[in-house]
């Protein structure tokens, strides 16, 4: 067992807890989080005095915030007594300011950000929003747009005592906030542009499969790409009039709306479109719910697409409120 240092104050660690729970446990309040698995970064804290953490708490991190001793809180499980502070903002965050917010679905609201100069990101990647009254509200959202626009185009869903949602949804142009990032690997990496392209996703799983396709139609893709959009109801599916237009201009698009309450599967769907494809050299992109990504993948890797042509982002809830 581990002691964590952290403002002042000893906290003793379970064996094989992680520095995050440890401090929950113990009633620390003050600490950012949201996914707890490692994926949205959200819990970044930082080493004090030179100490290193745990490789595996630097899984996914670029080098220069590993050189700088941060780690994520929600993956370190120390075996010696660890000094820690929170993250110094400089450095690890810019601001950008909303220019443009429109609704997409009954439940889905787009937002196009600005960020200061120097900012730059691979559609597909995600960066994680700070609340702008409470820094210790964090959530990750995927990028739909190319760097080229200048940019950033997230599409936010609304969830009920959704906090980082709800400022969303109440914001006005001009308002500002910090924003960290990029990260995540689910971009356009095909260097041969005549393999099949799979992307599947639900609810706003879609903005970064729409980053994706975007960066796939810029660099002049000529093989098939495959787009399914699954969600529970009709209302959950949006941009259709404008993926129609994408799949009737191009002839290599394919693109499947599916309204899973009804009974269509998206697996099933996905199966069917790729069934005569030769799969061995396609690349797969999936995200979403993580259970349906998990299935998704699964029916990929089956049908004869390369594990390691499937590329994932797997859209993990934050609690609810403490």
């Amino acid at each position: 067992m581990a002691y964590i240092h952290y403002q002042g104050s000893d906290y003793l660690l379970e064996e094989g807890e992680t520095v995050l729970d440890g401090l929950l446990r113990h009633g620390v309040t003050n600490v950012a989080f949201s996914c707890k698995a490692g994926a949205c970064q959200s819990c970044l804290m930082q080493t004090a005095h030179d100490a290193s953490p745990p490789l595996a708490a630097q899984r996914g991190l670029k080098e220069t915030l590993k050189s700088k001793g941060y780690f994520l809180a929600c993956q370190c499980r120390p075996k010696e007594d660890l000094t820690i502070q929170t993250p110094d903002e400089e450095g690890l965050s810019c601001l950008a300011t909303l220019v443009e917010k429109k609704p997409l679905a009954p439940e889905i609201t787009l937002l196009r950000m600005k960020p200061e100069a120097g900012f730059s990101w691979r559609a597909g990647q995600f960066v994680s929003l700070v609340h702008p009254e409470d820094p210790q509200i964090i959530r990750s959202y995927s990028i739909a747009s190319l760097p080229e626009t200048g940019l950033l185009e997230l599409h936010i869903r609304h969830m009920p005592q959704g906090r980082m949602s709800a400022w969303a949804k109440a914001a006005a142009l001009g308002d500002s906030l910090s924003l960290r990032g990029p990260a995540g690997d689910c971009f356009y990496l095909a260097a041969d542009k005549t393999v099949p392209l799979i992307l599947a996703g639900t609810s706003t799983g879609l903005a970064p499969l729409l980053g994706i396709m975007r960066d796939a139609l810029a660099s002049g893709h000529t093989g098939k790409i495959f787009l399914f959009h699954g969600a529970l109801n009709a209302d959950g599916l949006y941009l259709e009039d404008m993926l129609n237009q994408w799949q009737h201009k191009h002839p290599n698009i394919t693109y499947k709306p599916c309204v899973l309450a009804n009974g269509q599967d998206i697996v099933a769907e996905m199966k069917a479109a790729i069934a005569s494809l030769n799969l061995a050299k396609a690349q797969a992109y999936f995200c979403g719910a993580p259970e349906i990504v998990g299935i998704l993948k699964k029916a990929a890797f089956l049908a004869g697409v390369s594990s390691q042509n499937i590329l994932s982002d797997g859209f993990l809830l934050a609690p609810p409120p403490r």
